[in-house]
């Protein structure tokens, strides 16, 4: 709980900050030909403390808050060092998330890129990994479904929609940062996905 209230108070502190200061949003904003070109290597993290608009804080911050109190102490619970092994993959989901991008886009001046979504996916995603059946809302489905499902249903979205590329979202690192989430604690404990899939057949 007390390492996402903090990466909260600090995203939301710093995208704050840069609403009003465009000089402080185009130094940790996401450029890829600066970061593959100019070596700014620096924006593969700060892009996640700054957002487009106060809905785009809002909603990363809330999701952020629902799924990673739980996912915190679930790595607490489960891996010794848990806090720093939590810690560790809230920071790699960010710059994992961008690769798609930046490799798509390294010689390209203009795209830019803000916010926490891929983090917050990977949030996601490990919570889906570790409680695939517990109910999960979609907006204009009344009814709730389960987690593995949504997820399935949100990488399908996410792939097509980046390959559309059309809506200004970067629904690239929505997947990246999914599928990193996901794979990352089963990568540090194998046993994980096996008891993913009992979770679903049983």
């Amino acid at each position: 709980m007390y390492i996402i209230l903090f990466l909260i108070i600090i995203t939301s502190a710093v995208s704050v900050l840069a609403f009003n200061n465009y000089e402080l949003f185009n130094k940790l904003k996401f450029n890829a030909y600066l970061v593959w070109n100019k070596k700014q290597y620096l924006r593969l993290l700060s892009h996640a403390l700054v957002h487009g608009s106060w809905m785009h804080l809002i909603v990363n911050m809330y999701v952020l808050w629902i799924f990673g109190e739980f996912v915190e102490n679930a790595f607490i619970r489960i891996f010794p060092s848990g806090m720093f092994l939590f810690i560790l993959m809230y920071l790699l989901s960010i710059p994992f998330s961008t690769l798609p991008a930046l490799l798509k886009n390294k010689n390209n001046h203009y795209y830019n890129a803000v916010g926490a979504s891929g983090a917050v996916s990977a949030i996601v995603f490990t919570a889906i990994l570790l409680q695939p059946k517990m109910s999960l809302f979609i907006i204009f489905i009344p009814i709730p479904i389960p987690a593995y499902i949504f997820g399935a249903l949100y990488l399908t979205y996410s792939y097509f929609m980046s390959k559309r590329g059309k809506d200004g979202i970067a629904h690239d690192a929505h997947f990246a940062g999914s599928v990193f989430g996901f794979t990352f604690p089963i990568i540090l404990n194998p046993a994980l996905f096996l008891n993913f899939i009992q979770q679903i057949i049983n």
